[in-house]
């Protein structure tokens, strides 16, 4: 997944000097930046802190393909992830050479894993940073073009809470509240936990304090964010530290839709089920991840839990909670995986009726144990077992779909919309259970915006996404906090005066999480 976060701040000044074009006046232009994400939801919010840092050091975002600095926030999770970084990296070697004071930084994990390799590799880059010190950005831009060389600063342990600084958040109406950074977990097939650490937890009050923050300054959505988000409290010594987080959120007035991810089903507990079910604004979709349904390739990953329990798991949501919409994560071709480990994991497939799923081919990943297990399967092997597991995925997504069709959904507006939004004239947005919906708007009735909720009935169904497309009388909108934000963002981008807020403060922006369209 590639992001770039642009959207202008006004009132950034200028910080840098002599290779900055000059405005009228003499005064020197401020730089310009650019971010750019490949990875998990933790990367796109640790961009997010990124282009805070930035921008409070006085940088300005892009306007176009062209920056002052360009910053790669890395994954190292795949083994495309370093062609990813290297390729452009490669097609950036020749812009620098023509812009002298063009400065390209490279951060996030990859950038832990390889160190040194990246200089090596592309001696053009002026600066590398870990995932343990995302604040030195901006310190080791200024230092590469003081000293006129690379600087490399790669950290072992946290130096700050990533959620203490600047951020530049990418939406108004919904955003990321990271709970805890690192994972204690050592699957074999993950270099996460080399790479960010030990669990870190954040205490309650500093997140809920965040949450409030956001809310007031219009956002109706969060989606709690961590590595393995109901071990929380383990550092504080709290099992059930996670569920009353939960509850808490459902006091917060204002905020209509708490999400999260990702929990690990070894650690998922009954309470948990209880606070998602007994919690109004505590949304009905769960992302369980299950790797693979092979008891013995559960083992060889050291998950800690069998199919069984998985299973388990899924019953008693569903039972609590009827209507819940559940998503995964699958890798397919895992050392050692035979025809019977492949078709157990098809059989869970069958029985979990996943609403959605990240189907992934194994990739091997020097540092992680699995690397050095025998009976790594060829790639002609591999790529056949993911095009029947995407295939059986494909068809249980549009069964589920059309089990939605006639139903009246509630959909908060997205400022994206569809591939074909164009020809078909429908906005976007997603339902309570995080399904993608398009939706067209009857003649004559109101046009939301980004934020607002509208009710509609669903008419169509894909395997990707449902389609509304309401009679008047069925269509029913519901002006929202979150759209008068949107206003206000709007007019603060071009410059305009913005519409009141009810509490006289100005809009943030937030960031919004987002599922695929596709699995595969």
């Amino acid at each position: 997944m590639s992001l770039t976060i642009p959207s202008p701040l006004p009132g950034a000044e200028a910080s840098t000097g002599a290779d900055s074009a000059a405005q009228p006046g003499g005064t020197p232009a401020p730089r310009t930046y650019q971010v750019r994400t490949f990875g998990c939801q933790m990367n796109v919010h640790d961009s997010e802190r990124m282009a805070g840092l930035l921008e409070n050091a006085g940088y300005v975002p892009a306007e176009g393909e062209h920056a002052d600095v360009v910053v790669f926030n890395t994954c190292a999770v795949r083994e495309n992830a370093d062609n990813k970084l290297y390729g452009n990296l490669g097609i950036l070697a020749p812009v620098k050479a023509a812009n002298p004071g063009m400065q390209i930084a490279v951060g996030g994990c990859l950038a832990q894993k390889d160190r040194e390799t990246i200089l090596k590799k592309a001696p053009w880059v002026d600066a590398v940073f870990g995932t343990h010190n995302v604040g030195a950005l901006p310190a080791l831009l200024d230092r590469a073009r003081h000293n006129n060389e690379a600087q490399l600063e790669i950290l072992e342990s946290l130096d700050v809470f990533p959620s203490t600084l600047p951020t530049k958040r990418d939406s108004v109406y919904s955003g990321w509240v990271s709970i805890s950074v690192g994972c204690n977990n050592t699957c074999t097939f993950c270099i996460v936990p080399a790479l960010r650490g030990k669990e870190k937890d954040r205490r309650p009050g500093e997140i809920l304090a965040e949450i409030q923050a956001l809310v007031d300054d219009g956002a109706i959505e969060v989606t709690l964010l961590g590595q393995n988000v109901n071990s929380y409290g383990v550092e504080f010594g709290d099992r059930q530290a996670f569920s009353k987080l939960l509850r808490a959120c459902g006091e917060i007035e204002g905020l209509e839709r708490v999400r999260f991810t990702s929990p690990h089903p070894a650690a998922f507990t009954d309470d948990v089920i209880d606070a998602m079910a007994e919690t109004p604004n505590v949304m009905p979709q769960l992302h369980m991840p299950l790797q693979s349904g092979s008891d013995s390739i559960l083992r060889a990953m050291k998950r800690s839990y069998r199919s069984t329990k998985f299973l388990g798991i899924l019953d008693k949501v569903r039972e609590k909670i009827p209507h819940a919409a559940i998503s995964t994560d699958i890798i397919v071709g895992f050392p050692g995986e035979t025809e019977e480990d492949f078709q157990a994991t098809l059989d869970v497939v069958e029985k979990s009726r996943f609403a959605t799923a990240f189907t992934f081919q194994y990739s091997k990943r020097p540092g992680t144990p699995a690397a050095d297990l025998p009976d790594q399967l060829p790639k002609a092997v591999v790529q056949e077992r993911f095009e029947r597991l995407t295939a059986l995925q494909d068809r249980i997504a549009a069964e589920e779909n059309r089990k939605q069709l006639g139903r009246r959904v509630e959909v908060m507006v997205t400022a994206q919309s569809g591939r074909k939004a164009d020809m078909t004239h429908r906005l976007s947005g997603r339902s309570q259970d995080q399904r993608l919906v398009h939706f067209s708007v009857p003649k004559g009735a109101p046009a939301p915006r980004p934020g607002d909720l509208v009710t509609v009935t669903v008419t169509e169904a894909a395997a990707f996404h449902l389609i509304a497309d309401p009679t008047l009388e069925d269509y029913s909108l519901r002006r929202s906090r979150a759209g008068d934000a949107w206003d206000r963002s709007q007019a603060d981008s071009c410059g305009a005066p913005a519409p009141a807020a009810g509490n006289g403060r100005k809009g943030v922006s937030l960031g919004m999480p987002s599922l695929p369209l596709r699995t595969r």
